[in-house]
């Protein structure tokens, strides 16, 4: 990638002034500090081409990582050249933050899923794209550690419907939440807690089925639409006896709209961008 630089620092020649001295002209030159203000502004526009160049070149990256990444269906759909590419955008950017401890005000907040080659999430992608009856809708990870100084809860969120019976792509919400702590500049500990299969949403068919809109809703239908809506399942993930399954996550990049990390050991990377709160 070649960036321009902007034009070299130039300057005007030095001024010579000439004073009379004893019936004699004499002239002494003036160092190039006394250039006029059109000099200055000259410096001054490069100077800050300079210091733009980091950024511009930081976004650059950025946008050729997400335009690696753009038609592999958050992943589902890639061949080994743009694997390729992908990893090594992934690196480029990377770099930017190499050695930087993790911020926890800008890892705070919501973040959506855009693209890993973690087999546990593919699973679920593939699922969806085989089974008629399953439907993937947007995936999270929302991070809870503003105040926080070595950690944190982190809540990974799926939303999840089935055709017909649920809304389409926010039917139901699997929310799987984890405690995080710091265990490095870059490398934090996940222990998983507990899976929520919340907010449910029935979809317009199946809500006129169980209460009909043009027949008097009875109080059995209105307690069965209040019931669907309320139902929230908890399983913990572990007990007093033993400890949940946990794993390591190196966070490699991370600014105020972009955070990329890899599961330990294998389990894939990660692309999110900045969301809306849920």
């Amino acid at each position: 990638m070649e960036l321009g630089f902007g034009l070299p620092l130039s300057f005007p020649p030095a001024k010579t002034y000439t004073r009379e001295t004893h019936g004699f002209q004499t002239s002494r030159h003036v160092p190039f500090k006394l250039f006029d203000q059109r000099g200055a502004r000259s410096v001054a526009c490069c100077a800050t081409q300079r210091a733009q160049i980091p950024e511009l070149s930081l976004e650059n990256e950025k946008h050729n990582l997400l335009r690696a990444i753009q038609d592999t269906q958050r992943g589902l759909v890639t061949n080994a050249d743009q694997r390729s590419n992908i990893e090594e955008a992934m690196v480029n950017l990377e770099c930017y933050c190499s050695g930087a401890p993790i911020d926890l005000v800008k890892l705070d907040g919501t973040w959506r899923l855009q693209y890993t080659s973690a087999r546990d999430v593919l699973i679920l992608l593939e699922s969806a794209a085989t089974l008629p009856f399953l439907q993937i809708g947007q995936i999270f990870q929302k991070f809870d550690c503003l105040d926080q100084s070595n950690g944190g809860v982190v809540y990974n969120v799926v939303k999840w419907s089935i055709p017909t019976l649920l809304e389409e792509d926010n039917g139901v919400t699997l929310l799987v939440s984890a405690k995080f702590s710091v265990l490095s500049a870059r490398n934090i500990y996940l222990q998983f807690e507990e899976v929520t299969f919340e907010d449910i949403n029935i979809s317009g068919e199946l809500q006129a089925l169980i209460a009909p809109a043009l027949l008097p809703r009875s109080f059995l239908s209105l307690q069965i639409l209040q019931f669907i809506r309320a139902f929230k399942a908890q399983i913990p993930l572990g007990n007093q006896d033993s400890r949940s399954v946990g794993g390591l996550y190196y966070l490699s990049y991370i600014d105020n709209n972009m955070l990329l990390g890899r599961a330990i050991g294998g389990g894939g990377a990660f692309v999110f961008t900045r969301a809306q709160p849920l």
